[in-house]
């Protein structure tokens, strides 16, 4: 059983912020599936589903994103997930520019809130993370605020484009393996990885 989890916070003012795109990704692959992520457990939203004929666990903590760890432990024993293999957290990073994709196999939460509950959590940092890239081609003062004001206009060819490729990127993962997806996901764009910044 693989465990999928998107990270964000509960509530309609949150649905379309940057933080939240783990949740995006999450419905956009139950989209593609017809299905809902409706189920409580472990305290978060769920659903069952198989994705390249492997079964799957869809999650979406609702313990806000600052104690997704909390969620994602209790969801690892209930299902007894072998982290290092089997679960996957799908996440915004500031780090990146928007619309960029990358799959990393460890590390550290590099200041990500969210991350840093599930690392505490679970005691590891080796398993399986697709982080979205989020930052702006424009300067922003405070990125806390930033990552939850909801997306403009402007910006969403580009996030609608990034969650199809992340849904992707799962179906890869599990059909071909993590490198595969990683050789095949992990290019850099024509723009490079760094945001474009303007005074």
């Amino acid at each position: 059983m693989k465990l999928i989890v998107g990270l964000g916070n509960p509530g309609i003012e949150y649905q379309f912020t940057p933080h939240n795109l783990g949740f995006l990704t999450v419905d956009r692959i139950a989209n593609g599936l017809g299905i809902e992520v409706r189920n409580r457990q472990c305290r978060a939203l769920t659903a069952r589903a198989e994705i390249a004929g492997v079964p799957v666990i869809l999650a979406k903590p609702e313990t806000y994103m600052n104690l997704s760890g909390i969620s994602v432990r209790e969801l690892v024993e209930e299902h007894q997930v072998d982290v290092k293999t089997d679960l996957i957290a799908i996440y915004d990073e500031l780090d990146l520019a928007l619309g960029t994709l990358r799959i990393r196999q460890r590390g550290s939460s590099a200041g990500h809130n969210g991350m840093e509950s599930i690392l505490g959590a679970l005691g590891t940092d080796e398993f399986l993370r697709i982080r979205l890239g989020i930052a702006p081609q424009y300067k922003v003062g405070d990125g806390a605020k930033y990552v939850l004001i909801p997306f403009r206009k402007a910006q969403d060819a580009v996030v609608d484009e990034m969650l199809d490729k992340a849904a992707l990127a799962v179906e890869v993962i599990l059909k071909e393996g993590p490198a595969a997806a990683m050789n095949r996901f992990n290019r850099k764009s024509e723009a490079g990885d760094e945001p474009v910044t303007e005074k």
